[in-house]
């Protein structure tokens, strides 16, 4: 079996108004610290984070800052850059320039280290359909060396009667909880979770919602990419929306609404990423 998190132990390593053309990135002065005193506070600290394809800038000079217990949302259109810079932040693809830490490690040069303490719920999760949800729990915990108790993630997460179900046998929320009960298997202190409830009806969302805000009271610090603006709004300390590789902004909901011409996330957003400009 191959799924996402066996893929990074093993690598080595809206309408738009036209004053927009030139927008730059917004910041709130009180999320203004120096690098250093980040490092030790921030479980995830990125400056100056740039990669290129073919000469082509994917993501340029990004610089954010996760605090313990916080929500960042991770914001853009398709092609945006969002998977490369979480790549990058997870060490699974190699920046060109700019440094990251995560829980004050090179998740490069520490990647094994780091592995332990970290959850990953990749957009593409593959896994059999005909193995039973306690079997892959089990097969998850055996790639750590102290794990969570699969068994009270599923009671905490309502799933305990499904442990000897098959996979093929949940529902689409059902198996969205599955997976953010994979990622906390290890115990982390980080999660990274890339578009958690695609394709989910309203009530399956806000299961999932309940459950990433119980992760938040807990503690953990959470790198959350999305699509949708109710969802952010709902779950996100702060955000940061790309454009071209690029951050346009980077604050808290209500700091991107008030910098742009309109009164609600959603119009905002589009503004911020000129989607609608360009169709």
């Amino acid at each position: 079996m191959t799924c996402g998190v066996e893929r990074w132990k093993g690598r080595k390593a809206v309408r738009c108004a036209k004053s927009i053309k030139c927008a730059r990135p917004i910041k709130c002065a009180k999320s203004v610290k120096s690098e250093k005193e980040g490092a030790w506070e921030a479980p995830v600290l990125v400056t100056g984070l740039s990669k290129s394809y073919s000469g082509k800038k994917v993501i340029e000079n990004l610089n954010l800052r996760i605090g313990p217990g916080q929500i960042y949302g991770l914001l853009g259109a398709n092609g945006a850059g969002k998977s490369t810079a979480v790549e990058c932040m997870l060490g699974t693809r190699r920046a060109d320039s700019g440094d990251v830490r995560i829980l004050g490690l090179d998740p490069v040069k520490e990647r094994r280290q780091l592995f332990e303490q970290v959850g990953v719920q990749f957009q593409e999760a593959n896994y059999p359909d005909r193995i039973k949800v306690a079997e892959l729990c089990q097969e998850t915990a055996c790639l750590y060396e102290k794990t969570a108790d699969y068994r009270d993630l599923l009671r905490q997460f309502k799933l305990e009667d499904k442990a000897d179900s098959m996979i093929s046998q949940l529902s689409g929320g059902q198996k969205q909880r599955l997976f953010i009960i994979l990622a906390l298997i290890p115990k982390p202190k980080v999660v990274f979770l890339d578009e958690l409830t695609t394709g989910l009806d309203t009530k399956s969302r806000r299961e999932v919602w309940k459950c990433l805000l119980e992760m938040k009271s807990q503690g953990l610090s959470i790198c959350l990419v999305s699509h949708f603006m109710d969802e952010v709004e709902m779950l996100c300390d702060r955000i940061g929306i790309l454009r071209d590789g690029t951050f346009v902004f980077e604050g808290t909901v209500k700091e991107a609404v008030d910098n742009s011409p309109y009164s609600n996330l959603e119009d905002a957003y589009l503004w911020w990423t000129q989607e609608e400009e360009n169709k």
